[in-house]
Parts: structure tokens; sequence; C-alpha cells
């Protein structure tokens, strides 16, 4: 598919550049055929309007004496009268009477060339037609040889346009390639995320089906399974869209200004029960106040993200602690746990749609959705991150918000 693209691209790219070339080249082609003839279309028409004036048009005039100029009078038979000038060119030459009157016209008398016009007048000795010429083969060979370049440039211009074009056509479908294999490579971990809990939402349905006289107690194992499914479903789904539209720019963020001391608190405040519970300690430390501005929604949703994510990949008797400071221009939280620690190699692979180190998946059961989640939301407003983790050791994330983003 994006062979026979990337030929379609060339192939116009090509034909824009080549049309561009021919189109400059007829240019400067028409450009130099008006000029060269300018001069020689204005004398011989000053002549014609002599000579139909009845003036003088003897030797005396500048053109006239023009070795390269010809006057040659023809009765009303069609008959020469005279070539006023030396006849040795046309020695061979068929020369005939001119067929149109007062205008200009090229003729072509063996290998000369002539630009010429023909005034019909009346004189004593009856009608007779003068016609002058003046050899322009010296501006045809001018012309003949800007020809040769210009064809010679369109086709070297040609042959470099396919060239840049097939560059510049490979350059432009890099990014949609990538995008592509992303897309994907999204849509094959997605289908095999939603898989594995609906094959075990089917199998324990199945289950039910073939027990039809069992009571729910004897059966509150396999509907406690089917329920933790269908929740973890539920959230992968809704962080899929939630990814999908953020890709799309569907989602609108609302910044406005909040405390945001009080949130990490009342964040901590629901986690540390939580913590509590698996038997991990989970502290905070935040100055007061800290105004920040920002779409709460999505600041809420982060910090659930990592708290969650440090959780998971924190032993039983291990540390959680999250902290914030301000400074002039910007805020720096920071989630640290002493959990089990990411592989050097595999820290900036976290963010990564559906990535999960190997020690991760003895761990958590998740979708590996949230990192990404999370740097999509720091990004949204303006912030970056720093991951600093060891093997066996802990991690910690450092993220660092400018204090008033762009609105």
């Amino acid at each position: 598919m994006f062979q026979r693209t990337h030929l379609r691209l060339t192939l116009l790219n090509s034909l824009v550049f080549f049309v561009l070339i021919s189109v400059l080249g007829t240019a400067l082609y028409s450009y130099m055929h008006a000029r060269l003839y300018q001069e020689v279309d204005a004398a011989l028409m000053r002549v014609a309007e002599r000579i139909a004036y009845g003036k003088p048009w003897e030797r005396d005039v500048p053109f006239l004496r023009d070795p390269r100029v010809f006057i040659v009078i023809w009765n009303e038979k069609g008959e020469m009268m005279d070539l006023n000038r030396d006849t040795t060119i046309f020695t061979q030459a068929h020369i005939v009477p001119p067929k149109q009157l007062n205008e200009l016209y090229d003729m072509n008398i063996e290998n000369f060339y002539f630009r010429a016009i023909a005034i019909q007048m009346d004189t004593d000795f009856g009608k007779i037609t003068v016609q002058i010429l003046r050899n322009v083969n010296s501006e045809r060979e001018i012309l003949d040889q800007l020809l040769l370049i210009i064809v010679t440039g369109c086709i070297i211009g040609g042959l470099c346009a396919v060239a840049a074009g097939y560059f510049l056509a490979g350059r432009a479908l890099v990014p949609i390639q990538q995008a592509w294999q992303k897309q994907q490579q999204f849509v094959s971990d997605a289908s095999h995320e939603l898989r594995t809990p609906l094959a075990v939402i089917q199998a324990k349905t199945d289950l039910l089906f073939r027990s039809l006289s069992a009571t729910i107690e004897e059966k509150i194992v396999d509907i406690s399974i089917i329920s933790k499914e269908c929740r973890r479903l539920s959230k992968l789904v809704a962080n899929l869209l939630t990814l999908a539209r953020s890709d799309s720019n569907q989602i609108e963020i609302k910044k406005e200004a909040f405390r945001l001391d009080e949130l990490l608190r009342e964040i901590v405040d629901h986690y540390s029960e939580i913590a509590s519970y698996q038997q991990k300690d989970m502290t905070l430390n935040v100055e007061s106040p800290i105004l920040f501005t920002a779409d709460k929604e999505r600041i809420h949703q982060l910090l659930v993200i990592l708290l969650d994510n440090a959780m998971k990949y924190t032993e039983e008797g291990g540390r959680i602690h999250l902290s914030c400071h301000q400074t002039a221009s910007s805020i720096t939280l920071e989630v640290q746990d002493n959990g089990i620690g990411i592989a050097k190699e595999e820290i900036p692979k976290i963010f990564d749609r559906f990535y999960q180190s190997d020690k991760a998946r003895t761990k958590s059961d998740g979708a590996g959705l949230g990192l990404s989640i999370a740097k999509w939301i720091i990004e949204k407003h303006e912030g970056k991150v720093k991951v600093y983790s060891q093997l066996g050791e802990g991690t910690r994330f450092e993220i660092i918000f400018p204090k008033y983003p762009k609105r």
C-alpha cells in the first residue's frame, strides 16, 4: 500500500516540478523571442508606413542600409521587377510573390530565414507590391540555442525532479507509516487485552449455565471473577477511549485555578486507607497554599495513575511518598516508592502504550495504558516528566509544570 502511494506521490511531485520548469522555460523563450523580434518588427513597420504614405524609401533610410535587408518589387502579374541588393544568396532560391499584405510574416528561402512585410501601392507603371525582407538567421540561431538549453534543462530538471520527488515522497510518508504502524500495533494490543477478560467472562458464564441448580453462594467465586473481569474490561475500554480521543484532539482541556495542595491531601487521605490495608506506608509533603491553573479532573487522574502504579509495584511494608513544592515559575510533583524498580534500558519505553516490563507483568494484571495517559495529561499542561529508577530500590517520578500555563 505504501509503495504504491510512494510512487504516486513521486509522480505527482515530479509532474508539478516538471510543469513549473516547462512554464518557466516557455516564458523565457517567449520573452527572448519578443525582445529579439521587437526591434526588427518595429523597423519593418516604420518602413512599410513610409512606403505606404509615398515618402522616399531609398538607401538614405538607416534600416534599408542594413546588409540584411532586401526589397523585392512585384508587378500585378506576380513577376519580380527588381531586387535592389546583391542577389548572390538567392541564386538557387525560388522567391514567390507575397500572399498577404500589411502583415508581418516569416519566410524560409532555402536555409535563410526572413521576417517580411508586403505593401501594395499605385505607380505610373501600375499597381506594384513592395516586399521588404529582413534576414533573421542570427536571431533564429540565438533562439535555437536557447531552445536547446531549455529542452536540455527540462530533461535534466525532470530527472532531478523524479529523484527529488521520490526522496520528498519518502520523507512525507515517514510520519504516516509510523502512525499506521502505531495504529496497527494499538489495534493488535487492544484486541489482545480485550480478548483476555472476555475469554474469562465467557468461560465462567458457561460454567454457570452448566450448573443451573447451584446457588449463588456455591458459585460466588465464579461470579466474583466475572465481576472483577467486567470492571477490568470497563477500565480498559475507558482508557482506550481516552487515548483514541486524545489522538484526535477531541478532549477539551478546561484549565482553571484551584488549590493543588487541597487536591493532594484529598487523594492521599483516600489512598492512605488502601495502603494501610495492604500494609504499606503512604506519606505526603506539600507546601500550603499552592494555587495551580490546570484541568483539575485531569490532574486528579494523573495523580491517581501514579499512585496506583506505585501501589502495584511496592511490596508489603514498603513506602510511597508524594511531595509537591513550587517556585516563582513552576510547580514540581514527585511520586516516590521503594518498590521493585525499573531496569535502566526500559525507562524510555514505560510511557509506550501497552508496554510492560517482564518484572511488571509478574506484579500486575493492568494493560499498560495508565502511564500513556499520564504522559498525555502532562504534555497537555506543558509539563515535563523525568523518571529515576533502579531495580530493587524503587522508582521516582518527577513532574515539572509551568505555574501559569497557557490557556
